[in-house]
């Protein structure tokens, strides 16, 4: 069933309103008529000429509009500069209500830019299906229709027109939940490293468990890519590096390590370097991102280590690599734990937990109940001291220097992170970075 429809009117000139009115009005008789009960959400996109305020454009469609009492209250017109700013107030709508079944009714003409604009600014959590600006006969028009899989033939030209206004007016709006903060360690040495680990402020990301400062984005989430990138631009800005030069792990949940400058595996929770001016990060949302530094050789490295990558051994293998690809000496390198769900929240089932408690059995609290409470953070540092990385030379600030905290707990501290734990599938997600400064 179609929850919403989207009527575009942004590309259809002033002087022609008059054609405007009957063409919309025809447009909302056969919704009105068709649609099953409750009515969809009806969002009428128009432009807003240079000049004029947003009223104005309303004021000239209301005509064709009063006498729809029936989805009166689920009738709105969006009026804006560009299409990217419409189809984005439109999104955050959809996004309020939690619709995802959408139907673009449009002139055919605008059928191909549309999708690109759709393209860029959703993601496959939301439907799309598409119908001719005419006078539909009958009712089967509202009916979901087959996905169309048309190849995109905008010519390239226009295509980076469409980019570029989706990132200047992405760029133009507000950061969210006050300023960009950014998280940094005493034990790296700033004078070589730069790094830190991201909060949930200062970015634009709407959606209450992914505001605003996420920095991931996938198919099963509302959060689109080109939000995310703008994000993480607003991050390289604060904190100084080159968003171009960045690299995330590409996660598995296991303790495969991809080495900057050779072949890059198809996922892998480590990833490390000794090239200046390359940032690399490692996400999380409970599980921790872990950092790695070694001022002697100038290398780095970052790993995501879950539960699983914890019990596999995802920090060790980050430096072993390190070690075998850099020469480094465990002795030197430094290690600091970021934020990440602590052993006050964070629950496994009583099988899993079982290998935590092979490791200490301090890695667990109340181990005979069926979901016993798991420190991961513990049991990384267990693994990295028994790989040789020295006590003093791990921060977790959980066990160390409480006046100076990284390593908060993501679940108590909605106001700061992001918990996969605490906010379900639709969570957002924070990151550990770090590279070797030129």
């Amino acid at each position: 069933m179609v929850e919403a429809v989207l009527i575009d009117l942004f590309s259809l000139p002033a002087n022609l309103q008059n054609n405007i009115q009957g063409l919309l009005c025809k447009t909302l008789e056969t919704i009105e008529k068709c649609s099953s009960s409750p009515a969809p959400f009806v969002y009428v996109m128009c432009c807003q000429r240079q000049g004029s305020e947003s009223n104005d454009e309303q004021e000239s469609l209301l005509p064709a509009l009063r006498d729809f009492k029936s989805l009166k209250k689920r009738l709105e017109v969006i009026c804006a500069l560009t299409t990217a700013a419409a189809l984005y107030t439109i999104k955050q709508r959809l996004d309020e209500k939690d619709l995802s079944i959408v139907k673009v009714i449009l002139p055919t003409l605008r059928k191909d830019i549309m999708k690109v604009y759709i393209e860029h600014l959703f993601t496959a959590v939301y439907q799309f299906e598409f119908e001719d600006l005419q006078l539909a006969s009958d009712c089967e028009n509202l009916q979901l229709a087959e996905p169309q899989s048309e190849k995109q033939t905008l010519p390239t030209q226009d295509l980076t027109l469409i980019r570029s206004e989706i990132q200047m007016y992405l760029e133009s709006l507000p950061g969210l939940k006050g300023e960009l903060i950014i998280l940094r360690s005493s034990l790296i040495p700033d004078d070589i490293f730069l790094h830190g680990f991201t909060t949930r402020t200062g970015g634009i990301s709407y959606i209450p468990t992914l505001s605003s400062c996420n920095l991931f984005s996938s198919s099963k989430r509302r959060d689109p890519q080109v939000v995310v990138k703008e994000n993480l631009r607003r991050l390289a800005n604060a904190a100084g590096f080159n968003p171009e030069t960045f690299h995330r792990v590409k996660i598995d949940h296991a303790n495969a390590v991809c080495v900057m400058g050779k072949t890059e595996p198809d996922s892998y929770d480590g990833i490390v370097t000794n090239q200046k001016g390359v940032t690399i990060a490692a996400p999380g949302a409970d599980c921790i991102p872990v950092l790695f530094a070694d001022p002697v050789r100038k290398a780095c490295g970052a790993a995501h280590s879950g539960w699983k990558g914890t019990l596999l051994g995802v920090s060790m293998a980050t430096v072993n690599a390190m070690v075998s690809e850099y020469g480094c000496n465990v002795k030197d390198i430094l290690v600091v734990l970021g934020p990440s769900v602590g052993p006050c929240c964070y629950k496994l089932p009583h099988e899993s937990a079982k290998e935590f408690h092979r490791i200490d059995p301090k890695c667990v609290r109340l181990f005979d109940s069926a979901s016993p409470y798991i420190d991961i953070r513990r049991a990384t540092r267990i693994l990295l001291e028994s790989g040789g990385i020295l006590p003093e030379n791990i921060q977790d600030d959980s066990v160390t220097d409480q006046n100076e905290n990284i390593t908060f707990c993501t679940a108590c501290h909605p106001d700061k992170f992001y918990s996969h734990f605490r906010d379900g599938t639709n969570f957002g997600t924070q990151i550990g970075f770090i590279s070797i400064k030129d």
